[in-house]
């Protein structure tokens, strides 16, 4: 079975082109659920968070204190590279649990934002890069999550640019409404199957 990679910047529309998998009955791996998941279920990953940003970084009943990590990683670049070091390792391992549950698919597909930065592409057979204008991008993430101009490109900045993501995808699906998103699914899942 193969493992296909699915990445794009913030906005590209991934989780667009997931659902459409999911449509044609690929199992889609959803990275960053997946590590809220583990942030609160895999206990050697509470253990080093709590070791590394204190024992604030839960509440009494086990929940993420989310605020108390964001406080000590906004605007620390250092202290946001240790989260996704400690915290990138345990989703690896979720994929991984959760792949040998598969069965009956020619492939599956992990969607993950940081899948260049954080090198989970090396578990993957081959990638795709979900690819739009930037400025299309950021209309779009104001438009869904209500975030400033500011703050998007802020998110960008921590990750790698489409232009040099665009030259380590195996496959670039364009979302730029010009041009239609299914079909370019489409004859991915029919390479894929065969």
């Amino acid at each position: 079975m193969l493992k296909i990679g699915l990445t794009g910047n913030i906005g590209s529309g991934k989780t667009t082109v997931s659902k459409i998998f999911e449509v044609l009955g690929i199992p889609v791996f959803y990275a960053d659920e997946a590590a809220k998941s583990v942030m609160v279920n895999d206990r050697q990953l509470v253990s080093e968070l709590k070791t590394e940003f204190g024992e604030a970084s839960y509440f009494p009943d086990g929940s993420l204190n989310r605020k108390h990590i964001a406080s000590i990683v906004f605007n620390n670049d250092a202290a946001l590279t240790r989260l996704n070091s400690i915290v990138h390792p345990a989703t690896f391992r979720a994929f991984d649990v959760w792949v040998t549950n598969i069965t009956g698919v020619p492939y599956v597909v992990k969607e993950a934002a940081l899948m260049f930065e954080s090198d989970s592409y090396k578990l993957c057979d081959q990638t795709i890069m979900v690819q739009a204008p930037l400025e299309m991008r950021i209309k779009r993430v104001m438009q869904r999550d209500s975030m400033s101009h500011e703050e998007i490109e802020k998110r960008e900045a921590h990750q790698i640019s489409e232009e040099k993501k665009a030259l380590l995808a195996d496959h670039i699906i364009i979302n730029d409404d010009s041009q239609l998103v299914i079909p370019q699914v489409l004859k991915l899942h029919k390479l894929f199957c065969s």
